[in-house]
């Protein structure tokens, strides 16, 4: 009988020595480390959202600010002397909740505007509005900086937004803690999102529509009675990427005749989202 439990636990100890390899194990690479998690998966000890959130963690440490911020062009900004009105006009047709605040240019940021300090100035009800006395100080970090190491800084500081800058000082663009957290746990819905029941198509007005990516170009075609190609990409979004000739990244901007789209979702795996603007047909030729 003795025997026969040192054989058992022997057997019992050889059973947890490969469970140990499997999840303590010293992959040669990074390559190596994803594989064993994909195996872990298929035999069941990681889900699918667990496994997808480990692949981009680990991308994440792999990737600079550059390959997510919002690009210069496409920050909304508040200028220093706008009226208090103006502000709200940008508030409301935004949705956003941080804006930077700009001396006379995009490079010449002198903080940030947040909506919870503009609403305690308004219910407070009294006193001249001047935007510089609601500001906050703004975070700026090289575009070369890592998402690992940026997500840290957010968390430490309690920052959500930064202002990326390039290897000359100048405005490169922005970038949030939203955009980091993507990376790893996929779209986070926002105001610009469309739930899974919201048609492929929604009207924003002054010819501005949200569009899925996944929207059938069919279905396009039959929405705006356009004639777009369906032979080389069945949906928008494969056509996006066709004419840009890669993945675009949020904020990029794809001219497919009349129609002007706008990446406004997007991860390092697929686009969610556009903004499609529609023009005149003598605006595009």
């Amino acid at each position: 009988m003795k025997d026969d439990r040192s054989d058992s636990n022997g057997g019992h100890r050889s059973w947890l020595e490969k469970l140990s390899f499997a999840l303590l194990g010293e992959p040669k690479d990074q390559d190596e480390l994803l594989d064993m998690l994909r195996d872990a998966h298929e035999r069941h000890l990681l889900d699918l959202d667990a496994l997808h959130m480990m692949e981009g963690v680990m991308e994440v440490s792999e990737m600079q600010v550059r390959d997510v911020m919002l690009p210069r062009g496409q920050m909304v900004v508040v200028e220093q002397d706008w009226t208090l009105e103006r502000v709200l006009d940008e508030v409301l047709e935004s949705g956003h909740s941080r804006f930077p605040v700009i001396r006379e240019n995009r490079d010449d940021i002198i903080g940030v505007l947040l909506v919870k300090d503009l609403l305690r100035f308004l219910a407070k009800g009294n006193g001249e509005f001047n935007v510089q006395e609601l500001l906050r100080p703004a975070k700026f970090i090289p575009e070369s900086k890592r998402l690992n190491a940026l997500l840290k800084e957010f968390r430490s500081t309690r920052l959500h937004m930064a202002i990326v800058v390039d290897e000359y000082g100048g405005v490169a663009g922005l970038v949030t803690i939203e955009d980091v957290l993507e990376q790893i746990v996929g779209e986070i819905d926002d105001e610009h999102d469309i739930d899974e029941e919201a048609p492929f198509i929604r009207l924003q007005g002054d010819n501005k529509y949200l569009v899925k990516a996944l929207t059938p170009v069919e279905d396009f075609n039959d929405y705006f009675k356009a004639d777009l190609s369906d032979e080389k990409a069945d949906t928008i979004g494969g056509l996006v990427m066709m004419e840009l000739g890669r993945l675009p990244k949020r904020g990029e901007v794809a001219q497919l005749g009349p129609y002007r789209f706008q990446v406004l979702r997007a991860d390092n795996r697929r686009l969610h989202l556009l903004e499609l603007t529609l023009r005149h047909e003598a605006e595009a030729d």
